[in-house]
């Protein structure tokens, strides 16, 4: 994956860069400057719509995107790709770990977006250990602190891995933890399983209804949860699993774009869905055209 050629689409300039990393040098306080400064929006407005781009992979070690292995390995081609995607109509906000957030802050392209927090990263992918997915970017605490508008978390269950307890038990927490905060949390399940060393999710309808009714159930509240959940087969019958607010993930690239839009669009329109969370299907699309990906998807989310 080539990075942005078109120096229009370019939208940072190489002093901003520079600046940046001297901030990083010199002022680790000015993070927390640019944070508590932005403008802020409010969750739900207008349509009651929301469109976030998602940019938390690298952390998990999943730089890859289609064929190349290392899509996303440069931070300053993906930030490029972050600003050009925040400025386009529609977008209501990022989704991200602490550095990507916070290089953005710092690059001030937060002001009226809505920032998600993600919150376990240490299920590393392709690791041992990935099914205990640790909580190793926000909390609840520092996203409270920061001024953060959502977070959200990934719930990977296997039956048969002993991981999942743990992974369980901690969303359990931050569910409580981030709804006595009053901190909407986005809820990503996923029932999973072993094959041949890796990870896989079942997507087919019924495990992705028994995940959602398991995801539901975790913590002494459901009053703040939201669940973030892939389109699939007959998406009815899983929203009809849960009364809960429910954002669509867009999932890995791949297929055919336009089959891949026409399904979001039909999603989009059962009830108690609320908009979409996409992240290198438009970040670094087939034919690198970042704005005409977004701008697609918006007007699905948006139905301008």
């Amino acid at each position: 994956m080539s990075e942005l050629l078109n120096t229009e689409s370019r939208l940072i300039p190489e002093e901003a860069f520079a600046e940046l990393r001297a901030k990083r040098l010199r002022e680790p306080d000015a993070v927390a400057e640019a944070l508590a400064h932005r403008a802020r929006r409010s969750v739900v407005r207008g349509d009651g719509r929301l469109f976030f781009v998602a940019a938390d992979h690298p952390a998990r070690g999943a730089l890859g995107v289609g064929s190349d292995p290392l899509a996303m390995a440069s931070r300053y081609d993906l930030l490029q790709r972050l600003a050009l995607a925040l400025s386009r109509p529609g977008v209501d906000g990022v989704l991200g770990t602490p550095d990507i957030i916070e290089d953005l802050a710092l690059l001030g392209l937060l002001d009226d977006k809505l920032v998600v927090g993600s919150m376990n990263r240490g299920g590393l992918r392709g690791a041992t250990f990935e099914m205990d997915d640790r909580f190793t970017a926000y909390d609840v605490d520092a996203m409270s602190g920061d001024g953060l508008d959502f977070a959200k978390l990934l719930v990977r269950i296997n039956l048969e891995d002993a991981g999942t307890a743990r992974t369980m038990e901690e969303t359990a927490k931050a569910v409580t933890a981030a709804a006595a905060a009053r901190l909407p949390i986005m809820l990503e399940p996923f029932m999973s399983h072993w094959n041949g060393g890796k990870i896989v999710n079942d997507l087919s309808t019924e495990a992705v209804i028994t995940s959602v009714a398991i995801a539901a159930g975790l913590g002494a509240t459901s009053s703040y949860s939201w669940l973030k959940l892939p389109v699939v087969p007959d998406m009815a019958r899983v929203m009809e699993a849960t009364t809960l607010p429910t954002l669509l993930l867009g999932g890995d690239p791949g297929g055919d774009p336009d089959a891949v839009y026409a399904s979001w669009g039909e999603a989009l329109a059962l009830p108690g869905v609320h908009g979409l969370v996409v992240g290198r299907t438009l970040l670094y699309p087939h034919d690198d055209d970042v704005a005409a990906a977004v701008d697609t998807a918006a007007a699905l989310v948006h139905r301008s």
